[in-house]
């Protein structure tokens, strides 16, 4: 089983058993919801500008870049890595 940072949307999913494609009994999490993010503004980024910076930055967290993608409606950081603009949402 993986362990969770204790701030991932992850930390209390629940989890269920599944089969996979060889048969096996495996244990699948199932999908964390989408947490409510009010929109704090906009930020032009610079060359060379991550996302955890950015996270730490604006959320204080540096391992909340996800929620940098789930408030750009990107499924995987990565998607908005090399964006210009990125909407940044008010820390919770």
């Amino acid at each position: 089983m993986a362990i969770f940072d204790p701030k991932s949307r992850y930390a209390k999913a629940t989890t269920y058993l599944t089969m996979d494609r060889r048969g096996r009994t495996v244990t699948a999490l199932a999908p964390a919801e989408s947490p409510v993010q009010v929109h704090l503004g906009d930020h032009r980024r610079r060359d060379g500008q991550r996302l955890d910076h950015l996270s730490a930055f604006y959320l204080l967290d540096p391992n909340g870049f996800w929620k940098l993608a789930e408030h750009n409606d990107a499924l995987l950081p990565d998607a908005i890595a090399e964006t210009g603009l990125v909407r940044i949402p008010r820390r919770s």
